[in-house]
């Protein structure tokens, strides 16, 4: 993507709206609509589109077109179990310290999904290996709208998230290990119903960039 500050709020407004829900899985992104409600060009609403194919936030077709990535049952189950895998990984070579401030980030706290990241980014990134930190940024944000629906589906899923945390803060490995593949495999059981929630969203008011 171009540098300049149109680039940049373009691509900041497009993840904002796929991140908060304003399409749903299948949907087609029309760069000239999209062009039209942000008001900008079509060539810097292009570039963040491919800009986002690369984070996986969005996929291109063979007939052309770019589109919200479909979510059936067997993918969203392969996003957890890769999920509880990469921190699996991460916890063999970690490094046991707490790197996550939470007086930094209490006002995203309030928000669930952006809880879970932040808790699973720390995870990941007391490891030695800095890959895994990367991997799971681009993992959150793939999953950041099934997350969104997780708590009407899934109750106590704040409660989970809470002694994660905690573990975390303790720097007790063992004990994350076993929240972490509980906090994955009832997500993967209830897929289904997750994604029965996930394609009925409700779509909020997308963001608008002052150009």
């Amino acid at each position: 993507m171009s540098a300049g500050p149109i680039a940049e709020r373009v691509y900041d407004a497009l993840r904002a709206m796929i991140l908060s829900r304003a399409f749903v899985p299948g949907d087609r992104l029309d760069p000239m609509t999209l062009s039209e409600h942000l008001c900008a060009s079509v060539t810097p609403v292009r570039e963040a589109l491919h800009v986002l194919c690369g984070e996986q936030l969005v996929v291109t077709h063979r007939a052309g077109g770019f589109f919200l990535p479909a979510i059936d049952e067997p993918s969203l189950k392969h996003m957890y179990s890769f999920s509880n895998e990469l921190l699996g990984l991460a916890l063999r070579l970690w490094r046991p310290w707490t790197i996550v401030d939470w007086d930094a980030i209490v006002e995203r706290r309030a928000d669930y999904a952006e809880r879970v990241a932040d808790v699973l980014e720390g995870v990941t990134r007391a490891s030695i290996n800095t890959e895994h930190g990367r991997v799971m940024a681009l993992l959150n944000a793939r999953l950041h709208a099934v997350r969104m629906i997780e708590p009407a589906v899934l109750e106590g899923s704040i409660a989970e998230v809470r002694d994660i945390e905690c573990a975390l803060d303790n720097g007790d490995k063992d004990h994350l290990r076993r929240l972490v593949g509980a906090y994955h495999r009832r997500r993967i059981r209830s897929s289904a119903e997750i994604l029965h929630a996930l394609h009925r969203p409700a779509r909020p008011s997308a963001p608008t960039i002052g150009i």
